[in-house]
């Protein structure tokens, strides 16, 4: 039995041996098939780039190689900077864990200096990979060293010319020579040229940085940085602008800037006693297909006290080339000229179709005025008063949020739906009272709701307050200037811009009252005036229209029916008001029940979300974006930016004479030129930026961009089509 056993034992031992010595084979002429190390991945390097040193693998079939197992050395005389991998694919390996690994080839770039003297980049390079079939095996780390002939002139200092800090670009390429330039490109700016640097204050507490770039030349937004020096406590917040998204070799998915690029930058802290500033910038930037320079530093000196011209000192930079326009911005103007400037934009903004429906109360009151010289006087100065209080209210309001870091600009509070709605509300209120539906007397005359009564310094007074806040919409030459210097001025110099803004529209009343050649050409009073003021109170129901209008484009129907029920209890409040004058107690309650009844649906709409955008925008107009604007320039397109609101009375007068027309179709499509909108109805911060750039206090604003570069060329806030005409025809040269 155990002799019978110990036969079974051999028997399984020998069958055991014949099927390793067949396996043993097989396994044998799977490891021959394997390729060696250098042929499964085949490395190639490429040193001709001064500066870069380009490596591929070509990885064979059914192999792969291990992202987190290359390594690099740098022989005598080298120095390496990080090296630029790609994305591998992700997945768990048992062994290593979590890795990324590269399938069928790879593309590498490694930054390097080297030492003067130096003729041959020489370094060692380590990698891993395994072959993911049958038989599966690692490869154990493989180590090649590199011997590369360095491009000519390469042995002149470039550890000190292009290693980070380094500002004289110019002159390592002057010592290279210019058949090493030539291999990089002929055309390479010195970086005083190709990145052109300026910076002044518009307050002392908000600076103004600006990078002017030539065609095909970009700015890094994530590798500038910016320091004070001597100035313990004090800090700075930039604050980017929308860039062009772009990918990069050496730092992957970055932010950079084409053409030109304006940085707001707020200083905090604490600046007492502090006249001047002195800004350290460090910035770097490349050419498209071409150089990438090398980290430039640039000094600034920044004087706090003249904010209102260009007070920096900017070394080695030029500053921004002048817009041409009506808003030629802060740092073109002075105060002396701001406020001429500002005194013809308030009188032109008499004759804004915004203004015309308030202003027809103001004509009935100097109409009813008569012959009586002290009457004409007392409600000039009293309009006068409200017009000058309103602007005055608006300046303060404009410092205020400025000094908090936020920004307001002319005309945006009308972005907000109970604004909207509110005004809607009033325009109704006084169109029913010019309608004789509702007479106010003196006791709510205080309130300013005696907006359209017949005699009374408050409802003169409360006349030239709801004219200055329905101008708002509205922006009349001269006044984009005015503005934009008012926005970023000192406290006092803002105000009398503002101040003056005022008197430019209260000047035609004060002149009636004051002077009396000019009120004898007034009709004399009449019972005709009765049917004026009625006649007059339709425009104001059509100012409430307009206002719903654009609420409908602001929060859609749902907003809509709140301000229309809204202003149904209104109007049934003012008509029991009327009614309860002779009645008791109950009666008056009653109207105090309607009228906070009507205040449920205002309160209502502040929660009213907007509606979902539907992506649709009109024919032949691409929507704003800076991402869309920088491809375009980046193709050599002439653009057309047009920045507007549906609350813009003047923007929607240049679409209707200009921009909506066949003509202006027509030169689109002769110029070749790309017709941009961007809608600022509701807030929107891209569009705030893009204002901020061109130092625009609100829309509207028209920029052309021309066809081969360059900065944008800003237009008139009042369009004419042999304007824009000019400006496409130049910008498709």
């Amino acid at each position: 039995m155990r002799l019978l056993s110990t036969g079974r034992m051999a028997i399984r031992l020998l069958l055991c041996l014949g099927v390793l010595g067949v396996a043993l084979p097989a396994f044998a002429q799977g490891t021959d098939e394997l390729l060696p190390v250098t042929q499964a991945y085949q490395l190639s390097a490429d040193a001709a780039t001064l500066g870069v040193l380009k490596l591929h693998w070509t990885i064979a079939p059914d192999y792969y190689l291990y992202r987190g197992r290359m390594k690099f050395k740098a022989g005598e005389g080298v120095s390496l900077g990080e090296a630029q991998l790609p994305d591998g694919e992700k997945h768990h390996d048992e062994y290593l864990g979590d890795v990324e690994t590269y399938h069928h080839g790879i593309d590498a770039s490694i930054p390097y200096t080297v030492a003067p003297g130096t003729t041959r980049l020489r370094l060692s390079v380590q990698y891993q990979g395994c072959h993911e079939v049958d038989p599966k095996i690692c490869y154990p780390p493989h180590t090649e060293q590199l011997d590369l002939p360095l491009p000519e002139g390469a042995g002149v200092d470039t550890a000190a010319a292009m290693a980070p800090g380094a500002g004289s670009l110019s002159s390592a390429l002057k010592a290279i020579g210019s058949s090493a330039a030539s291999g990089i490109d002929d055309a390479a700016l010195p970086p005083e040229q190709a990145f052109r640097f300026a910076a002044l204050a518009q307050s002392p507490h908000q600076l103004l940085l600006h990078w002017t770039m030539p065609k095909g030349y970009y700015l890094y937004r994530d590798q500038t940085t910016l320091r004070l020096a001597d100035a313990p406590g004090v800090s700075l917040k930039p604050a980017w602008p929308a860039g062009v998204a772009h990918h990069d070799e050496h730092y992957g998915d970055v932010v950079v800037y084409f053409g030109e690029v304006e940085l707001p930058v707020t200083v905090e802290g604490d600046l007492a006693g502090r006249t001047q500033l002195k800004l350290e910038a460090s910035f770097q930037g490349c050419q498209q297909g071409g150089l990438c320079y090398p980290v430039m530093n640039r000094g600034v000196t920044i004087d706090l006290g003249s904010s209102t011209a260009a007070s920096a000192i900017a070394l080695a930079s030029t500053a921004r080339p002048p817009a041409t326009g009506d808003s030629a911005g802060p740092l073109q103007i002075g105060l002396i000229a701001a406020l001429l400037l500002a005194l013809g934009g308030g009188l032109v903004l008499n004759l804004m179709p915004c203004v015309l429906p308030v202003l027809s109360i103001k004509a009935v009151s100097v109409l009813e005025g008569g012959e009586n010289p002290a009457t004409r006087r007392s409600r000039a100065l009293f309009y006068s008063a409200g017009v000058l209080s309103s602007f005055a209210a608006l300046g303060l309001g404009i410092l205020a949020l400025r000094g908090a870091g936020d920004a307001l600009g002319w005309g945006t509070q009308l972005q907000q739906p109970i604004v909207v709605g509110v005004l809607a509300c009033v325009m109704l209120a006084v169109g029913l009272s010019m309608s004789g539906v509702v007479q106010f007397g003196a006791s709510l005359g205080n309130t300013g709701s005696s907006l359209a009564r017949r005699a009374g310094p408050a409802g003169d007074f409360f006349t030239g307050v709801l004219a200055v806040v329905v101008a708002t919409p509205c922006t009349a030459p001269f006044m984009g200037s005015a503005l934009a210097y008012a926005f970023t001025a000192p406290m006092l110099s803002a105000l009398l811009v503002f101040l003056m803004l005022g008197i430019g529209l209260a000047l035609p009343f004060l002149a009636i009252g004051f002077v009396p050649a000019l009120a004898r050409l007034l009709p004399k009073p009449g019972r005709w005036m009765e049917t004026l003021k009625q006649v007059l109170a339709f425009p104001m129901y059509l100012t409430a229209v307009w206002l719903v209008w654009v609420l409908a484009n602001q929060r859609g129907a749902d907003a809509v029916g709140l301000v229309l029920v809204a202003m149904v209890l209104l109007a049934m409040t003012l008509w029991w008001f009327e009614r309860s004058r002779s009645r008791g107690a109950i009666s008056k309650l009653a109207v105090a029940v309607l009228a906070i009844a009507t205040l449920v649906p205002m309160v209502l709409l502040s929660h009213v979300p907007p509606p979902s955008s539907t992506g649709v925008t009109e024919d032949g107009v691409v929507a704003y974006s800076p991402q869309k604007l920088g491809a375009l320039r980046a193709a050599d397109t002439p653009v057309f930016v047009d920045m507007t609101a549906d609350w813009c009375v003047t923007c929607k007068a240049n679409e209707h004479t200009v921009l909506n027309t066949r003509r202006f179709r027509d030169l689109l499509e002769r110029t070749g030129a790309v017709y941009m909108k961007g809608d600022w109805t509701d807030v929107n911060p891209t569009i705030s930026a893009f204002l901020a750039q061109y130092n625009s206090p609100g829309v509207p604003l028209y920029v052309v961009f021309p066809k081969h570069g360059g900065p944008g060329r800003q237009l008139s806030t009042v369009l004419t089509a042999s304007m824009v005409e000019r400006a496409l025809t130049d910008a498709a040269r």
